[in-house]
């Protein structure tokens, strides 16, 4: 499969990812079949190893692929953003682990990051227990990544879904298909070839005892790849609210004015291309933040750049929710309706711009910290 197809079959499945939204969103995750979709057209293990059939997309790529998703359904985008990265991450952890994941060529791994559960010594491994909430698209995984800590070390942890019990308690009112539940790991068994220590992780020092060691692809830092995958959705979620906003507006009058046309008013004309500008600013920033990650040849990347990287995406999501609010502002009261998609990318993005690692003003303090030669009050760099 080369990466032309992996785009083209993803820009084919936009139509079907429109028409289930609304039905997702209500189920509070995605259905099976999506799940499958996104499978087919290779999205899932866009970043695994090519020995497992993955592509080993460049991030440049890897974003436009998962900002298609989003132009479709912000909230399958955002799965397919977190199990395809949890697909790179894999590539960093020993062959052992890597067979009994990938294995099968089919990579469902869900992942939370933050260490908040915990490690206890057992014979050939761990005892794994904690809760971890905002397991994002863990209904359609087979694995998950989690953090958790061993003797106050964070270590990330490859576990079976099947071990772990999913509670009912994502209500959101963005991004609601995510399926975005907490998860609870409860005297869990981890063989050693499961847990790798997350300390070096930011520096991309991850195991030796795999094929992928001398690779620099899986080589990049931990941090910046998993902030620079995510910049496709907020993108793709833009572009979904101007094309929502753009077909409904043929015909559509302003209420309380004499304008029976919409797209004959000059405000609209002023609204439109604003929206239209801001969403190609967010695009270049996604293209410059995933070029940070494209263009070492030996996988090293400065912290500077590290740090520059997430500001790009963080700035970008900022971008995208200032466009998709002057589309909805645009929209009249009757977008509020639940069968009117833009009030769902409205929504979505909402939730997206909020996300610790997606909060413009925070990746601003963060890069401006930076340039004034202070050091970021944050590890995830």
């Amino acid at each position: 499969m080369s990466s032309d197809s992996v785009l083209d079959r993803t820009k084919a499945l936009v139509p079907y990812l429109r028409e289930q939204a609304q039905a997702a969103e209500q189920a509070r995750r995605l259905p099976d079949e999506t799940f499958d979709a996104l499978a087919e057209a290779g999205i899932l293990k866009m970043c695994a190893p090519k020995k497992y059939g993955g592509e080993q997309l460049p991030f440049e790529e890897q974003c436009d692929v998962l900002a298609e998703v989003g132009r479709g359904c912000p909230s399958s985008s955002w799965v397919a953003t977190i199990l395809s990265a949890m697909g790179w991450w894999l590539g960093t952890f020993s062959d052992e682990a890597q067979d009994e994941v990938l294995g099968d060529g089919d990579p469902r791994i869900s992942g939370v990051v933050a260490p908040i559960g915990t490690l206890t010594p057992a014979d050939g491994g761990f005892r794994l227990n904690g809760r971890w909430p905002f397991n994002t698209g863990g209904h359609g995984s087979r694995w998950a990544i989690l953090g958790a800590l061993l003797e106050g070390v964070p270590h990330a942890i490859v576990v079976r879904s099947s071990e772990l019990k999913r509670l009912d308690d994502w209500y959101a009112s963005g991004m609601a298909a995510t399926g975005s539940s907490t998860v609870v790991a409860e005297d869990v068994f981890i063989p050693t070839h499961r847990a790798q220590e997350m300390i070096g992780m930011m520096d991309g020092q991850y195991a030796a005892d795999r094929h992928t060691a001398g690779d620099p692809y899986y080589s990049l830092p931990l941090a910046a790849v998993l902030a620079i995958n995510a910049g496709g959705t907020p993108v793709g979620t833009a572009r979904g609210a101007m094309d929502a906003f753009m077909e409904r507006l043929p015909g559509r009058a302003i209420t309380y004015t004499d304008y029976t046309d919409q797209s004959a008013a000059p405000v609209t004309h002023i609204n439109v291309a604003e929206a239209a500008l801001i969403i190609d600013s967010a695009d270049a920033h996604m293209r410059l933040a995933a070029r940070i990650l494209d263009q070492p040849a030996d996988g090293s990347v400065s912290f500077f750049d590290r740090v520059k990287g997430r500001a790009h995406v963080t700035y970008l999501t900022g971008l995208s929710r200032q466009a998709v609010d002057i589309l909805f502002f645009a929209s009249g009261a009757s977008s509020i309706q639940q069968h009117v998609p833009i009030q769902r990318f409205q929504r979505d993005i909402q939730a997206l711009a909020n996300h610790a690692i997606m909060h413009a003003p925070t990746g601003n303090e963060i890069y401006g910290r930076v340039l004034c030669g202070l050091q970021p009050h944050t590890l995830i760099i």
